[in-house]
């Protein structure tokens, strides 16, 4: 099976391959119907928190997936990867790996907010239990507090560290030893004062008894740590705040691979650029009046058929390139929708002039000839323009418009040479 194959190495120790083999052929299925249409793409999400579940918690799990799904399943569906059909799969593929990598994402999340969730209740209980057993609970506490994975810290109502694990020195970037006795606000920094230690002083005064963020740590070696922080009080028999208790989760790798995967979901895998959907969500979001200009390549195909695909590829992306450099000046978003077909977005455009100029630097940019794998190639393209002092309600409407006016330009041939 190629998703097994796939996932070979990503470590899943509570499966036998059998049982690996067994729950892939039924999540496969599953993300074939998905990426067919007759189900929701809601079932790509699912898809992921199962295999999250599994124990494939490594971020080449869910590379490796969206490969399947957007290579694999759309050569299965579609062989001849041809015509109408094959783009509505294409795009259909995309959409079901983006929805599998935000689940992944979120399963991802959940499963670290229930082991915080769990150290937390952990301390919590026993630090209470400490004012009324002290013995027996501090020998408990002790062993959760040092051997914990997670940092753990205390601080009186002074605002003082009165303790901290060896965990939470290492999110601070602090030893340990020089923790005890100082500020909470000499700790964390000038950098890093902000909503939480604003929080932490209203604990302190007594106006709450608990907060939990997701903030930015900058360390004294000058690193950026993401912690999930969760801050509670803890109270004597007479109702009074005896210290206050904070369990931290470092994030920072969950965060950096939420981060790729939102880029690899919202980018074109080839070229970098923004894909369709990245396109459509900013141009949702775009600032009037706006420029859009659509272009397609002359001739792209011959390039393909007579160099080669790897060719091919090349050349798209040094077209991304001199398009982005184009309009860099204006802001200019340049997207690839597909195949030898860009689009290029420009808010706050200020005329039909200024866009008939942008599209002629688009049209420049584009005519000194590349040198690819030891070819001399030149490229054209045709180029449609639409200007709109408002954001389109219905963009497809928009897409049509472009797509007509570039048409109406499209030169004939191909222009591009070989030495």
């Amino acid at each position: 099976m190629r998703w097994a194959d796939a996932l070979d190495g990503a470590v899943a120790p509570t499966l036998t391959r059998t049982q690996i083999e067994a729950m892939l052929a039924d999540l496969g299925a599953a993300l074939m119907n998905v990426v067919r249409g007759s189900t929701d793409l809601a079932v790509a999400r699912d898809a992921a928190t199962v295999l999250v579940a599994a124990n494939y918690r490594d971020a080449v799990a869910v590379s490796r997936s969206v490969v399947v799904i957007c290579r694999d399943l759309v050569d299965e569906l579609c062989p001849t990867r041809e015509g109408q059909e094959y783009e509505r799969i294409r795009d259909r593929a995309v959409l079901a790996a983006a929805e599998f990598a935000a689940g992944f994402t979120a399963a991802l999340r959940m499963a670290a907010l229930a082991e915080q969730e769990a150290t937390l209740v952990a301390s919590l209980a026993a630090a209470q239990e400490a004012e009324a057993r002290r013995q027996l609970s501090e020998a408990r506490f002790a062993a959760v507090f040092a051997g914990a994975s997670v940092g753990i810290g205390t601080i009186d109502v002074a605002g003082n560290v009165l303790d901290a694990n060896a965990a939470m020195a290492e999110m601070l970037g602090l030893p340990v030893e020089v923790m005890p006795g100082r500020s909470v606000a000499e700790l964390i920094g000038e950098a890093n004062i902000g909503y939480a230690f604003e929080e932490l002083q209203r604990m302190l005064a007594g106006e709450s008894d608990r907060f939990r963020m997701e903030t930015e740590h900058l360390r004294p070696d000058g690193t950026t740590t993401t912690i999930d922080l969760s801050m509670s009080s803890v109270r004597d028999s007479a109702g009074q705040i005896a210290f206050l208790i904070g369990v931290a989760v470092d994030v920072t790798e969950r965060k950096q691979l939420a981060d790729r995967l939102w880029h690899d979901a919202n980018h074109d895998s080839l070229t970098g650029l923004p894909n369709r959907g990245l396109f459509f969500d900013r141009l949702a979001n775009a600032v009037p009046p706006i420029g859009v200009c659509y272009l397609d390549l002359d001739g792209f195909k011959e390039i393909n058929d007579v160099w080669g695909h790897t060719v091919g590829d090349r050349v798209l992306r040094v077209v991304g390139q001199r398009l982005q450099s184009a309009v860099e000046t204006v802001d200019g978003l340049v997207a690839r929708l597909g195949g030898d077909e860009f689009i290029v977005l420009v808010e706050k455009c200020p005329c039909a002039g200024k866009l008939t100029e942008i599209s002629e630097w688009l049209a420049r940019a584009l005519t000194e000839p590349m040198e690819v794998e030891h070819h001399l190639v030149s490229v054209a393209a045709s180029i449609g323009t639409v200007f709109l002092d408002e954001v389109p309600t219905a963009p497809d409407q928009l897409m049509h418009a472009a797509d007509t006016a570039m048409y109406r330009n499209k030169a004939t041939g191909t222009r591009f040479r070989q030495r």
